[in-house]
């Protein structure tokens, strides 16, 4: 078995044409929805980046258990398990600079192999001690950001992260196209802000944005700022993924080329949506857990032509990704993982899960279960613990007066024994919180514009939640801070 994982960073399920968009300029991605199965209720579990990117690797939710950080000693990660098992090759392509970044620490080097293309976001990358020259601009630009741009060609396709992790991943089709049990993991940032592509793209979306100030990544913040601002931003994401869609066409085209498609499964998806505009929100993570984030894009390519064009019902999740790619490999699931293999849905429309859990750490806890979204905020002042032998934080080890303040012992239940820190951190609701608990119907309200108070159906909704916690294992802390 031959099997490639593609990772688009931040790409919206409502901005691509197979989930009704229309109006984006991506023949690629149309083309692997033909050929291949969508899902059309796959969500998201644990958020942002580097959350969802250990749920991906472990096939277990862990916003329940810790923020964003690296792999964990106790972690049963499908490199590894897929090599201990059947001897499987694997190889990672990215440009997600967090891998290499404080917080990333243990996940390239799960693979048997690795390349790493440079350059996206505030990557510290080109060494320049002078402080760039800035336009006159607006959002959330970081200096390595500037730096970045003054070495590299704007028009240029190929001095793109992007573009150059598909040129990666060509060269590994070709190198190893005759070979078995393999598993290609081809990420790319785009598009994930920021917004920046050639002037032939955004020639595509007719953006005649006036430049009145620099704007291609906004802020993670609420919309302040004008229409035509807004406007700009949109056809700037769309750009960039019309930029990524044609380098994937690239791929698409050597695997014709090379006959692949007879023995390979192809897989395409995300982490997590992002916000441009939608409910007055930029970005994500601050805001309540939209729909517009959370409910995210799924298609699977398979060599039997007989499912090619099929839509899936069943309500699926992050977590059921790695014993997926596990099952497709002949490998046993491991007993700590808590998602379900989906090959079952590609041959029958049947059940799968009965809800979902999806969320950041320490904020709400959220649940879909098919028909209702149920937020479970935080009690005020409630606290949370971080649970972790690597104390790595987003840009630096977790603070040293918190270390020492930690507990130290065996506290989860699927570490393996592994003694680790228990951090206590403060919960926080989301921003523009109300004060109560929102439902939603999205069968009536997929906008989420009413949010419903209801008693007797909260009672129900809690009911389940307090279900699921059990079934994922959640730490009891996660039961005394939202008062269940």
């Amino acid at each position: 078995m031959k099997t490639i994982f593609i990772l688009m960073d931040s790409l919206n399920r409502h901005h691509m044409n197979a989930y009704g968009a229309g109006w984006i300029k991506t023949p690629n991605l149309d083309r692997l929805v033909k050929r291949g199965v969508v899902f059309d209720n796959h969500y998201c579990g644990s958020l942002p980046c580097m959350p969802a990117r250990r749920e991906l690797m472990t096939g277990r939710l862990n916003f329940l258990e810790a923020p964003w950080g690296p792999v964990e000693p106790w972690d049963d990660c499908l490199p590894v398990e897929l090599r201990r098992q059947k001897g499987t090759y694997s190889h990672m392509v990215t440009d997600h600079y967090h891998y290499f970044h404080s917080g990333g620490e243990a996940y390239h080097t799960l693979f048997d192999t690795w390349e790493f293309e440079r350059g996206q976001e505030g990557d510290v990358w080109h060494p320049l001690v002078k402080h760039p020259e800035t336009p006159v601009f607006k959002g959330k630009n970081r200096r390595a950001y500037w730096v970045n741009r003054k070495f590299h060609d704007p028009e240029k396709e190929e001095d793109y992260p992007t573009p150059r992790c598909f040129i990666e991943g060509i060269e590994f089709l070709k190198n190893n196209h005759l070979e078995d049990n393999w598993h290609l993991h081809l990420e790319v940032f785009d598009p994930h802000e920021p917004f920046v592509c050639p002037k032939k793209y955004l020639d595509m979306y007719d953006d005649v944005w006036d430049n009145r100030y620099h704007f291609d990544w906004p802020p993670y913040a609420p919309v302040t700022e004008e229409a035509e601002a807004v406007e700009h931003a949109r056809k700037r994401y769309a750009a960039v993924l019309t930029m990524a869609d044609v380098w994937l066409g690239k791929l698409l085209d050597k695997m014709d080329e090379l006959d692949l498609w007879k023995d390979t499964v192809v897989v395409l998806t995300t982490d997590h949506g992002h916000l441009l505009g939608e409910h007055g929100y930029w970005a994500k993570n601050y805001m309540f857990d939209y729909q517009e984030l959370v409910h995210i894009p799924l298609v699977v390519c398979t060599p039997e032509t007989a499912f090619c064009g099929r839509r899936i019902s069943a309500l699926t999740a992050a977590v059921d990704m790695m014993p997926t790619l596990m099952e497709l490999h002949g490998a046993s699931i491991p007993e700590n993982v808590q998602g379900r293999s989906l090959l079952h849905l590609l041959k029958k429309d049947e059940a799968h899960h009965d809800a979902v859990l999806y969320g950041y750490f320490g904020k709400d806890i959220n649940m879909y279960d098919g028909r209702y979204t149920y937020c479970r905020q935080p009690v005020e002042d409630s606290a949370v613990y971080h649970h972790t032998a690597m104390p790595r934080a987003f840009s630096d080890f977790v603070k040293r007066d918190k270390l020492a303040a930690a507990e130290t012992g065996v506290f989860l239940k699927s570490c393996h024994g592994i003694p680790h820190y228990r951090i206590k951190t403060k919960s926080h609701k989301h921003m523009h919180a109300p004060n109560f608990n929102p439902i939603y119907d999205i069968s009536v309200d997929p906008g989420q514009k009413n949010p419903i108070r209801d008693a007797p159906l909260e009672w129900m909704l809690e009911k389940k939640l307090r279900e699921l916690l059990k079934r994922y294992d959640a730490p009891e802390c996660q039961y005394e801070r939202t008062g269940l």
